[in-house]
């Protein structure tokens, strides 16, 4: 199979996982719209990969969540729709376009009650909510510039409990991962991340490989040990 066949496998396969599972929601469709419209990137998870998210909080019994990375706020919506009525999201977005994009699809989604959304670098907001002594998350999740992942992973364990779920996006970079002279810093920022995991006691992990409408990456989940 090329590559253009497998590509297109690929999205009729995430297309009918969709169509089956995942119920017409004409806010979330209207979000993405919205998103397209200002602009914004198309690194949104796919439908199946919010819902995904989605059940993962559910599972975990999630009452706080900390997302780094809002964009337009899409995992954002999937996140809160998981959590009880005083549920609380804060979510971290350094684009003051994505931002804006972001508020307005959450109060679209009647969710502007539990999400705090947190405008500017996100390593000087983690370092002020610090300072302000926020409270411990019962999942986080990292999807911002990779880069800085190991950086975030080091902010998700001290705002992290026992048993805290942390799961980190985009960590297979179209197989890239495994290129150990790559030159791209995406790439050594999702080495680094893999080698903090590896070394770090309080975290036990694993990592997935997904292909999709979204190309060909994965995720790592992982859980706090203490």
């Amino acid at each position: 199979m090329n590559q253009t066949n497998q590509t297109n496998t690929w999205d009729q396969v995430d297309q009918y996982i969709s169509d089956r599972l995942i119920p017409h929601d004409a806010i979330l469709e209207q979000v993405l719209a919205v998103n397209q419209k200002a602009g914004l990137p198309p690194y949104d998870v796919s439908p199946n990969q919010g819902k995904l998210l989605n059940i993962f909080a559910q599972m975990q019994g999630a009452q706080r969540v900390l997302e780094i990375g809002t964009l337009g706020g899409y995992s954002t919506i999937w996140l809160g729709r998981a959590l009880p009525k005083d549920g609380k999201i804060v979510t971290l977005e350094a684009n003051p376009l994505h931002a804006e994009t972001a508020r307005s699809n959450i109060v679209l989604a009647q969710l502007d009650g539990m999400v705090e959304l947190r405008e500017g670098d996100a390593l000087k907001q983690l370092a002020q909510m610090e300072e302000e002594r926020v409270a411990p998350f019962d999942l986080i999740f990292i999807d911002a510039d990779k880069p800085n992942n190991p950086l975030y992973l080091a902010w998700a364990l001290r705002f992290s409990h026992p048993g805290t779920v942390i799961i980190g996006d985009n960590v297979i970079r179209e197989g890239e991962v495994i290129q150990a002279l790559s030159t791209d810093p995406r790439i050594q920022g999702v080495r680094k991340f893999y080698d903090l995991l590896a070394e770090e006691s309080r975290i036990t992990a694993t990592a997935i490989q997904t292909v999709g409408s979204k190309g060909y990456d994965g995720f790592v989940i992982g859980i706090v040990n203490g």
